[in-house]
């Protein structure tokens, strides 16, 4: 199995206490691919961005190496650099401040040849709203294109909308440009809370409807501490709550939860056994400050998952 992420990887500033802070690299579609390179190392894994030339590029490519992803298809700005974030924590709740409007990575759609020759590599890509957001208007249009084109080629396509509405121009834009991805995909991932919101959905079981409705074959609602609704085989199935716990830090749960998900799922698994998968990684890393949990953390996970 062969599978391509592509988005952006950002430096992270987390909290460390004493007014210190820890630095490492994440990003939803990078998470995710960290995840799953983890999960399924008999599979290439890998991440396909825009860096630039500098020291903290090269570290987030050493980093991106480091966790067994592929760099193949990693491209180099000679001007820009790598976006940076920064976690701030309230009862195990994040929000997060930006500095990316000059990231590399908002030119990683400008060569058409770049994305069909990657997607083109892959038998599974992943990708999210996200990765669409960050892009100019044009280049958003060439990936979505790319997309398409990739299924038509018999590709699986997994699409997390992953909806940041400050990412976009306006709202009208993003549900726009969020539909016409999701049209594209085979497996798509929603989240609840962000759905409703911003498309007005009434229940899960709705937003599950309106996705299948653009052509996925499977779609699964992630529905934070309730329940999930999984569509599958043309209907409806509910799905367990997950484990109820008090996270330390709720940052990478829907990343992890999707890792989890597409390790199992395309490894053969049924969508309930997925989504138990899916939950259980989720609930190891909420449990771990930032959105990579520790290497040791992870390998004593993998020895007690069969």
């Amino acid at each position: 199995m062969r599978i391509l992420s592509i988005g952006e990887v950002m430096v992270e500033l987390s909290g460390a206490g004493h007014g210190l802070w820890r630095t490492g690299f994440a990003g939803d579609t990078f998470n995710t691919a960290w995840y799953l390179a983890a999960l399924r190392r008999d599979w290439q894994v890998a991440y396909g961005t825009r860096l630039g030339r500098d020291a903290m590029s090269t570290a987030a490519a050493d980093a991106i190496r480091d966790a067994g992803l592929l760099t193949d298809w990693l491209q180099a700005d000679p001007v820009r650099s790598i976006g940076l974030y920064m976690i701030s924590l309230s009862n195990g709740e994040r929000s997060f401040t930006y500095w990316r409007d000059t990231s590399a990575a908002r030119l990683l759609a400008e060569d058409p040849a770049w994305l069909a020759a990657a997607m083109g590599w892959a038998d599974a890509v992943y990708l999210s709203g996200i990765t669409l957001a960050i892009l100019s208007p044009a280049a958003r249009r060439r990936l979505i294109a790319a997309m398409a084109q990739a299924r038509r080629q018999g590709k699986q396509l997994i699409f997390d909308p992953n909806l940041r509405p400050r990412l976009w121009e306006d709202a009208d834009t993003m549900r726009a440009a969020i539909t016409d991805a999701a049209a594209t995909s085979t497996l798509c991932l929603p989240s609840f809370d962000d759905e409703a919101a911003l498309f007005g959905d009434a229940s899960p079981e709705d937003t599950a409807a309106r996705y299948a409705a653009l052509g996925p074959a499977e779609v699964v609602v992630k529905n934070g501490p309730g329940p999930l609704v999984l569509w599958s085989g043309g209907a409806l199935h509910p799905a367990q709550a997950p484990q109820a716990l008090i996270p330390v830090d709720t940052t990478g749960a829907g990343d992890s939860f999707n890792a989890g998900y597409i390790a199992a799922r395309l490894g053969g698994a049924t969508a309930p056994q997925a989504i138990r998968a899916g939950q259980s990684l989720a609930a190891l890393v909420v449990m771990h400050p930032g959105a990579l949990v520790p290497a040791d953390v992870m390998n004593a996970y993998l020895e007690k998952t069969p």
